[in-house]
């Protein structure tokens, strides 16, 4: 064949190969149908419905909503020096390295090499001409060019998989690094939380101990029995012990913040600071946002458009291989020589291949990327499902926690109100210190309730913002 022919014939498969198709299916993202609103949405207290500039807010910081500067510093530590987030940065890195690789193959491939060997034909060869040399050099460089043009878009799904896929890395880091820094924030509330039942417990020790000494004043006055004393003793005692068990928990909460921000948990301590206030506002939207909001959804849907594309790779071991081949060789005795034009020699042209039989393996294969496709499907509509969930559940938690807190408030009013009457009672000489102990233990017993109640109003409004997405969106996927 002659060069000019072998020129045109790559010219025109390289042409193909540009514009040629791309057998398998293109991709549409699977329908899943969503409610036109949340069931809780607009009974939740101070939670609103999302407006227009909603949607171009910033809110990847979510947190900073709580106005606390040192949860702000912990999040910020968090995201640099957790060994989570940056496992999952890594996994994003080879999955971006992988893109890499495959657009590779849309290339020729060009190899060279070099040798010099010494040689020494046997002097009792057959057929060894009489006068021949018996010991020669062989200098040799050959140089290879090979290139498989992608007629029918196999590279090109491989790529348009292995890009989805490292769209859903990049999706996956984001949930990670939104899950720990929820779950970050919520144990840094709950701590507050403990603090806020520390600051409780103190507050009713004081109280505690003035009522013992009432009753030893009305002991030395005969007033009392020492049983009344006792009695009194025993109160306070145990609430000291409740105020010490909270450092169990406490304690424990701060060793998980310690993992979390990438720290020792020897030596690590968060001062102590009670909770105080109502959940924050914020926007909910509408629930089919939540497609666009939710990294473990997106990272879900790009898994499908990925198994989708090796529909395609599969599909196209059914058409014929065709490799364009050349190679040149320079190759002398004498180095001298290695590089003159007589010591040249080259060879190019076309190949192809084409599988007649295989017993149903390319079907096979088919089948096996459908279904692994209608499987990664299942799991996106599942994960969106899971999603509506769990936005529902926090929202019914914060409607039915503000009613609670509303109705145990009320409780400690009157909790209060009685332990200041029975008392009064009792230092009048009226009532029993029976009626004063178990007034102050039924008012105890509803304040810490109303205490933890307002720990976890605050943790619900932050699991609300981690099950919306945390103000992450799917436009902060890479593209390419």
């Amino acid at each position: 064949m002659k060069s000019g022919s072998i020129t045109k014939l790559a010219a025109l498969l390289g042409t193909l190969a540009i514009a040629g198709c791309k057998v398998g299916p293109n991709y549409k993202v699977p329908a899943m149908p969503a409610p036109p609103a949340y069931s809780d949405d607009g009974h939740n207290g101070a939670w609103t419905a999302a407006k227009p500039a909603d949607s171009t807010t910033d809110r990847g910081a979510w947190w900073t909503i709580y106005g606390d500067t040192e949860l702000n510093d912990l999040e910020q530590r968090c995201a640099t020096f957790n060994q989570s987030i940056a496992a999952a940065l890594h996994a994003y890195e080879q999955s971006h390295d992988l893109v890499r690789q495959s657009r590779s193959a849309l290339y020729p491939t060009v190899g060279i090499g070099a040798s010099a060997i010494r040689n020494r034909i046997s002097s009792t060869r057959p057929l060894r001409p009489a006068n021949a040399a018996q010991d020669y050099w062989d200098f040799l460089i050959p140089l290879s060019i090979s290139w498989e043009p992608d007629l029918w878009g196999r590279v090109r799904r491989q790529i348009e998989s292995n890009t989805a896929n490292a769209q859903a890395s990049a999706a996956d880091l984001a949930n990670t690094q939104l899950s720990l820094q929820g779950l970050l924030a919520v144990s840094y509330l709950q701590l507050r939380g403990v603090d806020l039942q520390a600051q409780l417990l103190r507050n009713t020790l004081d109280a505690f101990t003035q009522t013992l000494k009432l009753t030893e004043d009305r002991l030395k006055g005969g007033l009392s029995t020492e049983s009344d004393v006792e009695q009194a003793k025993t109160q306070l005692e145990q609430t000291r012990a409740q105020l010490i068990d909270l450092g169990v928990g406490r304690a424990q909460l701060e060793h998980a913040i310690a993992l979390l921000v990438g720290a020792p948990a020897t030596g690590f301590h968060i001062a102590e600071r009670p909770l105080a206030g109502d959940p924050p506002a914020l926007p909910t939207g509408i629930p089919s946002e939540i497609l666009q909001r939710r990294p473990d959804i997106a990272a879900a849907e790009r898994q499908v458009a990925a198994a989708n594309a090796l529909i395609g790779v599969a599909k196209s071991a059914y058409y014929p291989t065709i490799v364009l081949g050349a190679s040149g060789t320079v190759e002398s005795s004498q180095l001298s020589q290695l590089f003159n034009p007589a010591s040249a020699g080259w060879n190019a042209g076309p190949s192809a291949s084409q599988i007649l039989f295989d017993a149903g393996r390319r079907r096979a294969q088919v089948d096996f990327a459908v279904a692994q496709r209608e499987q990664v499907t299942a799991l996106y509509r599942n994960q969106v499902l899971s999603a509506f969930r769990d936005v529902e559940d926090q929202l019914s938690a914060l409607r039915v926690l503000e009613e609670e807190a509303a109705v145990q408030n009320r409780a400690v009013e009157a909790a209060r109100r009685s332990t200041q009457l029975s008392t009064l009672r009792y230092k009048r000489g009226l009532a029993p210190y029976l009626e004063v102990l178990t007034n102050q233990t039924i008012e105890l017993t509803a304040e810490r309730v109303s205490a933890s109640l307002v720990a976890q109003r605050i943790v619900a409004s932050s699991r609300l913002q981690i099950a919306l997405g945390g103000g992450w969106s799917s436009t902060q996927l890479p593209k390419n």
